[in-house]
């Protein structure tokens, strides 16, 4: 199962409102949350397994070298989170937050033991709505941890072509998002030249396999 969409890239852009966050080269995971149960089960993208002990064991097994990121969840955002969840989306009853397991010199999906590692929020999505829209998602959650908002306004060949060459500082690239929640709700990314230079360069021809 595919707990997280692929996001597409910027070949078939619309021209629409956007907001755009920066792109994080880290791990791609999600936490489950119950309003009665509160955080219940996590994973990668591909993956899920139950919050017990036995859940935990079982994907530092299937998953060396991220295998601390549920604690590191613990400790930085699943308090927080719950309380916002509580309070300002009663109407959501079951939610999977997903979030970016990274650290300073994380690449493509690999990480160095040595650093410190963070957990940063960059989706939420609730069952039965969608995803939760792009300008809501930033606002409510501007306490937490979450990717940097880059640009708002129309999408534009210009901004994407400035994300591409570097102007805006990131690393990886960018996250486009539009629409008003929901079924209404679209993404894209774009990643910079200098990013996809160094998958090149790492993986050779395989580089596209490390680009989603």
């Amino acid at each position: 199962m595919l707990h997280y969409p692929k996001m597409p890239g910027s070949a078939d852009a619309p021209s629409a409102k956007c907001v755009a966050f920066e792109k994080l080269d880290g791990t791609n995971l999600h936490w489950c949350w119950h309003r009665d149960f509160g955080w219940h089960a996590f994973g990668t993208r591909r993956d899920e397994f139950d919050r017990g002990p036995a859940g935990v064991t079982a994907f530092a097994d299937a998953h060396p070298g991220i295998e601390g990121a549920d604690a590191l969840f613990d400790r930085t955002l699943a308090g927080p989170l719950d309380a916002i969840l509580r309070e300002r989306f009663p109407e959501f009853g079951e939610v999977k937050a997903f979030a970016e397991y990274l650290g300073p010199n994380s690449f493509a999906g690999a990480h160095d033991p040595r650093d410190d590692k963070r957990v940063v929020l960059f989706d939420v999505w609730a069952d039965g709505y969608g995803f939760v829209a792009p300008e809501r998602f930033a606002e409510a959650f501007a306490s937490l941890p979450v990717p940097r908002v880059l640009y708002r306004g129309k999408l534009t060949g210009e901004f994407l072509e400035a994300v591409r060459t570097g102007k805006y500082g990131v690393i990886e690239g960018a996250v486009c998002k539009g629409g008003t929640g929901g079924a209404d709700v679209w993404m894209l990314k774009v990643k910079t030249f200098a990013y996809l230079a160094r998958l090149k360069a790492s993986f050779g021809a395989r580089w596209e396999d490390y680009a989603e």
